[in-house]
C-alpha cells in the first residue's frame, strides 16, 4: 500500500532571509527534511505538500525548493491571487513547475479571503485550472454553501475540498457539534467535479486518542462520497496543537472500520487519482 499524505505545510523558521506574514501557533520550524523524516517514522511514502498561506502568501518559493530536493515524496500546490488580474498566466507558470499539481484558492468567511463565489477573480482561476488540466484545491469550511455556488459554478474544472469542508479547530478541544455541517457536505458529494479531503479529522473528535468518535460520521462521509473519492491526510502542521503527526496517521492505520482495499484507498489510491501523482515508494530501486 502506497501511503499519500494529501496535505502537509513544511516551513523555515521565520527570517528575514524569507519572513513570516503571520505567526501561527504551530512549531517555529518544520523544514521538508523534517517532514520527510515524520513521515519516514510512520511509513508515509508521500504528500501534497501545500504552500502555507497563512505565512507564505503566493509566495511559493519554499515548496518549489523543497521539491527540488525530494522530488519522489512531495507534489506541490501553490495558492493562487483572485484579486491579480495576471492570475491566467500565474496558473500557466504553475503548470510547468516541476512537481506542481495544483493551485488553491480561499473562500471562507475570515477577513480577507471572505468573497462573493461569483467574484470574476474565482471565475479566472476556475477557467484557467481547467484550461491547463490542474485541479483547484479549495478551502471553505465554515462557508459551504459558498463553495458549492462556486464547484456548481464551473462543471468542468476539478475541485479538491479541504478538510472535510467542516471548520476545524487549532486548539482542543473541539466544539460541542463539531460535524454540524456534515449534512452540507454529504449533499456536496453529488458534484461529480469534486473529491473531498479527509484532513484534519482528529481534530474534530471530542475523545482523547485514537478518537474514536470520528468514525461515525466519517462512515456518512465514505457512503455519500465512495472512498475513491475521499482523501485522507493530516493537515500536519496546521494540526498541531491538537496531535502530533503518528496520532494523525495511526488511527486510519489501525482502525477495523476499513477494510484492506478501503484502507489502500482511502490513504493513497484516491489522492494519486486525484492529483495524477504518486511518490516513489521509499527503498525502492
Amino acid at each position: 500500500m502506497t501511503i499519500i499524505d494529501s496535505q502537509v505545510h513544511a516551513y523555515e523558521a521565520n527570517t528575514p532571509k524569507r519572513p513570516w506574514h503571520n505567526v501561527p501557533n504551530w512549531p517555529d520550524h518544520v523544514t521538508g527534511d523534517e517532514m520527510v523524516a515524520a513521515m519516514d517514522k510512520v511509513g508515509v511514502d508521500g504528500a501534497i505538500f501545500i504552500s502555507a498561506f497563512s505565512m507564505y502568501r503566493y509566495d511559493a518559493s519554499y515548496a518549489v525548493e523543497v521539491q527540488r530536493a525530494h522530488p519522489d515524496r512531495f507534489a506541490i500546490v501553490k495558492p493562487v491571487d483572485p484579486d491579480d488580474p495576471g492570475v491566467a498566466d500565474v496558473v500557466a507558470d504553475w503548470k510547468r513547475t516541476p512537481g506542481a499539481v495544483a493551485v488553491r484558492i480561499m473562500l471562507t468567511k475570515e477577513p480577507g479571503r471572505d468573497r462573493d463565489p461569483k467574484d470574476p477573480g474565482l471565475d479566472r482561476i476556475a477557467r484557467a485550472a481547467a484550461k491547463h488540466d490542474l485541479p483547484v484545491n479549495v478551502l471553505f469550511w465554515g462557508n459551504v454553501d459558498a463553495g458549492t455556488t462556486l464547484i456548481d459554478r464551473h462543471p468542468d474544472t476539478r475541485f479538491i475540498i479541504d478538510h472535510l469542508a467542516i471548520l476545524q479547530p487549532r486548539t482542543p478541544p473541539a466544539p460541542p457539534q463539531p460535524w454540524a455541517d456534515l449534512p452540507k457536505v454529504l449533499e456536496l458529494a453529488r458534484r461529480p467535479n469534486a473529491v473531498i479531503k479527509v484532513s484534519g479529522a482528529c481534530t474534530l473528535s471530542r475523545e482523547p486518542y485514537p478518537f474514536p468518535d470520528i468514525w461515525d460520521p466519517l462512515a456518512r462521509v465514505f457512503d455519500a462520497w465512495g472512498l475513491h473519492r475521499c482523501l485522507w491526510g493530516t493537515d500536519w502542521t496546521r494540526a498541531f496543537a491538537v496531535v502530533n503527526y503518528e496520532q494523525a496517521v495511526e488511527p486510519f492505520l489501525k482502525t477495523d472500520r476499513l477494510s484492506d482495499s478501503e484502507r489502500a484507498m482511502l490513504m493513497g489510491g484516491a489522492c494519486a487519482k486525484a492529483y495524477r501523482w504518486s511518490p516513489k515508494k521509499v527503498g525502492a530501486a
